[in-house]
């Protein structure tokens, strides 16, 4: 954990947050802090709630990392796409309490966990990435081939249609949404209800049903590091 994530740990479960800034951006100390929160969560046999600010879940990986270079551009978005393939595998339920707005990456991490839970409200969420210039990453387009439709994967993917918390319900970005006030309290009844699973049967499910979509997976992440990604903002 660091200055931009907190770790908050519970009877049954554990509350990471990030906190990095007006856009929640996910920069090189972001993902430290998750990696770190996971390490502990693992350690403490917890179940994730994974959550930002008011508002605002994420909008995405650091602009600033992302235009110095494509070198810099491509080592964040690889750290990134790593922590979605441990977070597809994590052995405890992670489950996402998006405050408000989840764009790019944030949105990304909500096709990387369990469940997810939205704030009803007008609020953004999608894949911008075409939109501000960047050719969608392989690793990218494996975790949304894993978690949308083949609809809302031309949609989300090739024209980085952004939607509200209610059509991202629709679309596989969401799967329910509350009022502001029960995100956290909706947040903690799911977490209780994964207390019912055994966790070693739910563990090795998840393995078992995601396995082609963590190899795919694993795969983007090797062909994206022979590329070179940059934003053309």
């Amino acid at each position: 954990m660091n200055e931009f994530v907190t770790y908050q740990s519970e009877e049954n479960y554990a509350i990471i947050t990030i906190n990095n800034g007006k856009a929640n951006a996910i920069s090189h100390k972001v993902i430290a802090g998750l990696n770190a929160s996971l390490d502990k969560a693992e350690q403490e046999d917890k179940i994730v709630i994974l959550t930002g600010t008011s508002g605002i879940f994420s909008g995405g990986f650091d602009l600033k990392v992302m235009t110095k270079s494509p070198e810099s551009a491509l080592e964040l978005v690889t750290k990134g796409s790593r922590l979605s393939l441990r977070m597809l595998s994590f052995p405890k339920p992670i489950i996402i309490a998006c405050n408000g707005h989840a764009i790019a990456k944030g949105a990304f991490l909500l096709l990387s966990c369990d469940y997810r839970i939205g704030v009803i409200g007008d609020f953004k969420i999608g894949l911008n990435e075409v939109m501000i210039g960047m050719t969608m990453h392989q690793a990218g387009i494996a975790i949304a081939k894993a978690r949308l439709s083949e609809v809302y994967l031309t949609r989300s993917v090739n024209n980085a249609e952004i939607f509200s918390s209610k059509d991202a319900v629709k679309a596989g970005f969401l799967d329910v949404t509350v009022s502001e006030e029960l995100l956290l309290p909706t947040a903690i009844k799911v977490a209780n209800m994964f207390t019912k699973l055994n966790k070693k049967a739910h563990a090795a499910t998840k393995l078992k049903v995601r396995k082609p979509h963590l190899d795919a997976l694993e795969n983007a992440i090797k062909l994206d590091l022979k590329s070179n990604i940059s934003l053309d903002l």
